[in-house]
């Protein structure tokens, strides 16, 4: 089979090597970030392109979408889909996969990290003693034990569920908020209506949840107010379902006691101000950042490819 007989996929970002290299052979790609004139490339080239691969940090606007006529498909590389114009896709009889579930004990272990990092003040012991405070100032200042806090879940969906059974184990009591109380989980997870009402009564606010206009700044002054002094906020989820600049503010007046962040809002790049914290541990996004699980969402991934262009069907469909 030629190259230009193959179904043309329209890459929107690089992916992994190792992925890339798995179904080149099986397709023509695209690859989006590389052409300096889309426009033009696409009025040439985009009748021929069937599917675009993605993932959550990339995503699929509107005016892509729009501008492939013949595309019937996006795979995505990750769990979350908030980049994705789900809207668009719908309007054009597009399919859309993710990558869910395989990631979920990845992210609940990053988040459990974050919570101990905060907690023990791993991040500043290490400082300490890279800075050679030790033999100087004599012995650290003391942390806080997990054991007999309360845990507060925003969104106890896979991901959630998996935080919570870890936090459990570290003798801390769970409450959650979703949509709607979930009648298939422990009766002793306690249910808050509303976040306020969870930040309000949780030592630790644990944020699990999508993405998108529905979650921004889901999270805003009036939680961080709720959550109190004592309180710490965990995000693993996506950077805006927090008011960054409220966030900022909380921090710097002693209106929370800390953060671990892993996502932020206009990511890679991180606010100074949030640099500058000690009480606040910062990383890159590495939530699912292993290389097991990351294997695994290549595998769904594929999985999904191959079988919509083999067989018109998803395995993890969103839409």
């Amino acid at each position: 089979m030629s190259q230009q007989s193959l179904p043309g996929l329209w890459m929107a970002g690089p992916l992994a090597p190792d992925l890339v290299a798995r179904i080149e052979p099986q397709y023509q790609i695209h690859r989006g970030w590389e052409i300096k004139d889309v426009p033009a490339y696409l009025r040439e080239h985009g009748a021929g392109i069937r599917g675009i691969a993605t993932s959550g940090r990339f995503g699929a606007r509107r005016d892509l979408i729009e501008s492939l006529p013949a595309l019937e498909a996006i795979i995505s590389y990750g769990v979350g889909y908030d980049p994705i114009d789900i809207d668009a896709a719908r309007e054009r009889g597009v399919v859309v996969s993710n990558t869910p579930g395989v990631l979920d004990a990845c992210v609940a272990d990053t988040a459990l990290a974050l919570l101990l990092s905060v907690s023990r003040r791993i991040c500043e012991a290490d400082r300490y003693v890279r800075g050679g405070h030790w033999p100087l100032k004599g012995n650290f200042a003391l942390g806080h034990s997990m054991k007999g806090k309360r845990c507060g879940i925003v969104g106890l969906g896979g991901i959630g569920l998996q935080i919570a059974s870890r936090a459990e184990a570290f003798g801390m009591t769970i409450s959650y908020h979703n949509r709607r109380a979930r009648n298939d989980v422990p009766a002793r997870y306690d249910y808050a209506a509303s976040v306020p009402d969870l930040a309000r009564d949780s030592d630790y606010l644990v944020l699990a949840i999508p993405g998108g206009n529905a979650t921004k700044h889901l999270v805003n002054a009036e939680v961080l107010q709720a959550l109190g002094a004592d309180g710490y906020l965990i995000n693993v989820a996506r950077g805006t379902v927090v008011d960054e600049q409220a966030l900022i503010q909380a921090l710097q007046a002693g209106t929370i006691a800390g953060a671990g962040l892993d996502v932020f809002e206009h990511e890679p790049e991180v606010p100074a101000a949030l640099r500058e914290l000690d009480q606040v541990v910062l990383l890159p996004h590495i939530g699912s950042g292993t290389h097991e699980t990351r294997q695994a969402m290549a595998d769904l991934f594929i999985e999904n490819l191959h079988a919509w262009f083999g067989e018109k069907r998803l395995v993890t469909q969103v839409v």
